[in-house]
Order: structure tokens, then sequence, then C-alpha cells
């Protein structure tokens, strides 16, 4: 057994626990704490410590961010400060610390976690597209099994508006949508993605995803659609997987 804590830093909770790399499953309780309404980046790393103290962890940490991250440095910033842009959130979260941390984009997190261990994991050939439905919308994607990083589809324009402000879950939360209304703005969604990539699989994770029977079964896409296997777990057990990947070269 191979444990590495993991991290999913998101615009509504940031969530850890620990996990066995070597079968992609979390081996401790689930700790979630809200994000700080600002996403300043001193409050968050002060809480991403606290979390490294709350589990006695020492060692390697892989946290998924919901940003563009280069080489350990977010280039936007998503639901979270502008003031992320440009610092090294490897170096920021690590520093004081005996954890050295690996930032990975959260929804590439996700998605890793899928395709090795969850409902992507048998789909080695072709196109498969992750979208976590969230606070924002993110997405990555694989092409015969390897990722293409950084992808943000959430941000596509569609008719004029940003995919994410309008078919987000907390877009359904905040306009207090039904089900079919919502699943209506997302079916526009995913005839767009389509339109794009021709994907030949969408798996559907963030937390909404646990609510899989009652939205998707309303969308008609080509590509087979379902929901991810571990639901709001998936950019936890990525973030570790991601780390791991690192901690190797």
């Amino acid at each position: 057994m191979r444990s590495i804590l993991g991290i999913d830093i998101g615009g509504s909770g940031i969530k850890g626990g620990i996990v066995d790399v070597e079968i992609g499953k979390m081996i401790s309780e689930r700790i979630r704490v809200e994000t700080p309404p600002d996403g300043d980046p001193i409050e968050i790393s002060r809480l991403i410590h606290k979390m490294f103290d709350d589990f006695s962890w020492k060692g390697p940490v892989g946290v998924g961010f919901p940003a563009v991250i280069l080489d350990g440095e977010a280039i936007t910033a998503a639901n979270i400060s502008e003031d992320w842009i440009g610092l090294n959130v490897n170096g920021l979260l690590s520093k004081g610390s005996d954890c050295r941390v690996f930032t990975v984009n959260d929804a590439d997190a996700a998605g890793m976690a899928e395709m090795d261990f969850g409902a992507g994991k048998n789909l080695k050939h072709g196109v498969v597209m992750m979208i976590t439905l969230g606070t924002g919308i993110g997405s990555a994607i694989f092409i015969d099994g390897t990722l293409v990083p950084n992808t943000e589809l959430g941000h596509l324009i569609i008719d004029g508006k940003d995919a994410e402000k309008w078919t987000s879950a907390y877009a359904k939360e905040r306009l207090n949508l039904s089900w079919k209304k919502w699943s209506n703005r997302l079916q526009v969604y995913f005839d767009y993605l389509e339109s794009l990539f021709s994907p030949n699989l969408f798996i559907v994770g963030g937390g909404v995803s646990k609510d899989a029977e009652k939205f998707i079964p309303r969308l008609h896409t080509r590509a087979d659609i379902i929901p991810a296997t571990f639901q709001n777990q998936a950019g936890i057990i990525g973030a570790a997987l991601f780390a791991a990947s690192k901690e190797k070269n």
C-alpha cells in the first residue's frame, strides 16, 4: 500500500482525504471545510496547513485547484481570488510544512481518478470527456487514455453566455431551476461539446453526480453519458494519483 494525501480545492469547499494510490481508494475519513468567500491565497493556505495537521500528515500531497496550472503556477483563477494568478501554488502550500505539494487542475485530477480506477478505466481508445458540475464547470479530455491538460471548457461562450454561469450546479441552485429546466440547459452545453470534440464517452462528476438519475436520463447525446464512479471524491483521489506520478519523476 502506498498512501498520499489528496486535497480538492473548490469554489465552495475544500475537501481532503488519504488515498491508497495503488488501488485508487480513500483510506481515511474525508475532511471538508468551507472555502473562504474571497478565496484569498493566505487564508486558503492556512486551511490547507491545518488539514495537514488534522491528518497528522508529512509527505507528498496532491492538490486539485480550480485554475489552469502550469508547472505548479496558477495562470488563471476561477471562483477564487485573482490574487492566485502568477503564484507558485506548490511553493505557497508547501511553505513551512513537512509536505511537498503537487498541484493540478481540479477537473484534470477528477478525470485521472475516473480513467485509472473509475468509469473510464476500460476505455483507452478514442476521446473521453470528464465534466464536473459544481460551483463552476470543469473539464478534462483524454485522447487514447492520455490527458490534454487545462482545457477549462466551463468557460466556453455559448449563445453569448459563459457556460458555467448559465449551466453549473450553482446556477441551478441560485435560480431554483427544476431538474427538467436545468437538464435543458445541460443539453445545450453537451450538444456544443459534441459538435467540437465528438467524444466516445462523457463522464459526469461533481457533487451533483450523486443525483445523476435525476438529470442524466434526460440528456440525449450520441456519446454514452454516465456518472462518475467516485462522484465528489474523484478530485481527492485524482490529486493523490497526480502527486504519486510526480514523486516517481
